[in-house]
Order: structure tokens, then sequence, then C-alpha cells
């Protein structure tokens, strides 16, 4: 049996407003945003991105329309400041979220602290949507500011 080495991912999230989302998460998981303004500019300075893809977001060059926040002790590019590591890619679509999520994040506060973590998370513009207390442990179900819903255990 050969030996395959693990696949690189990122979970791309799809959003109204991209970078109002990389916002909370950076907030929420302690993540950093990334940083492709060396990128953008030189795409720019060749031609090969035009102005009206890019916004200024914290004082630098961002995509207008995609955005993702990194592990703060992950690698990433320098040259193009994409991570190599654990990522969330926040992607602009024209559509609202209608539906259930497919696939959620579950934030661990660790332990005595899901009650302090509700309430930061929910300072951070998330909201409480129900509490489950089942056999097999307990959690709070939260949206985030589109209404995509994650767990805090």
């Amino acid at each position: 049996m050969t030996h395959t080495p693990p696949l690189h991912w990122k979970l791309v999230i799809d959003a109204a407003d991209p970078h109002a989302q990389a916002d909370f998460w950076a907030a929420a998981l302690g993540y950093r945003l990334e940083d492709n303004s060396a990128l953008i500019e030189r795409l720019l300075a060749l031609g090969a991105a035009p102005p009206e893809a890019t916004v200024e977001s914290h004082g630098r060059s961002a995509w207008r329309d995609l955005i993702a926040v990194r592990h703060p002790d992950d690698p990433y590019e320098e040259e193009t400041g994409i991570g190599q590591g654990r990522r969330l890619l926040f992607q602009r679509v024209p559509e609202l979220k209608s539906a259930k999520n497919r696939l959620h994040l579950d934030v661990h506060a660790g332990p005595g602290r899901r009650a302090e973590e509700v309430v930061r998370l929910q300072e951070l513009g998330a909201s409480v949507l129900r509490h489950v207390r089942e056999p097999g442990g307990e959690w709070v179900v939260m949206a985030d500011p589109e209404g995509n819903e994650f767990c805090v255990q």
C-alpha cells in the first residue's frame, strides 16, 4: 500500500458580503485575514486583473468578491498571502442563504466556557438559534451574521 500525502484544502463559504463574513469569522476563531495585497498590486500593474475586481479593506488592496481567513500558526506564501493550512474562503454569490447548511463548523469553547463564548460570539454579530441537550452532549446552535448555522460546544 502506498502512502498518499494529506491533501491541502479550504472550506469555501458563499456570502453576500465576504469581507464582513471574514471579519466575523476571523474574530470568532482567532484567525487572521489573509493579506493578498502584494499579489493584487502585481496583477494590477501587469494588467492581469481589472481595478474593479478589487476594493480597499483594512487599509490594503483586497479582492472584491473573495477573502480568506487562516489559522495564525499555519504557513502561508509570502508572495501571495495565501494560507497553506486551516482556511475559510468567503466568496460573493448573488443569492441569499435559503435552507439549512449541509456542512457547518463546530466551535469548541473548552470546559466550562460555552456560555461565555456564546456571549462573545453574540457581541460579534452571531445569534442564538437554540440550546440542545441530548444524551450524547450539550451545545448551542448559533447563526453567523448571514444566517449560516454553527455549533458551540
